[in-house]
């Protein structure tokens, strides 16, 4: 099955949880823990409504996270400095076989 790796690209402002180039790895429903850097369930937020169009193939140009067909690009839910103590986090989605 076709694996989704889904990289912190970027981090403005502090993120508790994350740092840059962690990843997590998504292996048919499963969190693949072993291969994975964190995870933050308020950040699976973001990502996690466009996983099974990742898998499927639907480029991120046609979902529109992206000028080109892949990755796809979202970001976590904390606006970050100055509404919150926390940072905003940029996420990049690709799938992997």
């Amino acid at each position: 099955m076709t694996k989704i790796v889904i990289r912190v690209r970027e981090i403005k402002g502090t993120c508790p949880v994350f740092k840059q180039g962690d990843k997590i790895v998504i292996d048919g429903a499963s969190l693949v823990k072993e291969e994975s850097d964190a995870y933050c369930v308020w950040a699976a937020m973001s990502f996690t409504p466009y996983l099974i169009a990742a898998r499927t193939g639907i480029s991120g140009r046609e979902v529109g996270l992206s000028h080109v067909d892949a990755p796809y690009y979202v970001q976590c839910l904390d606006p970050g400095p100055p509404l919150t103590p926390g940072g905003t986090v940029t996420f990049e989605i690709a799938t992997e076989e």
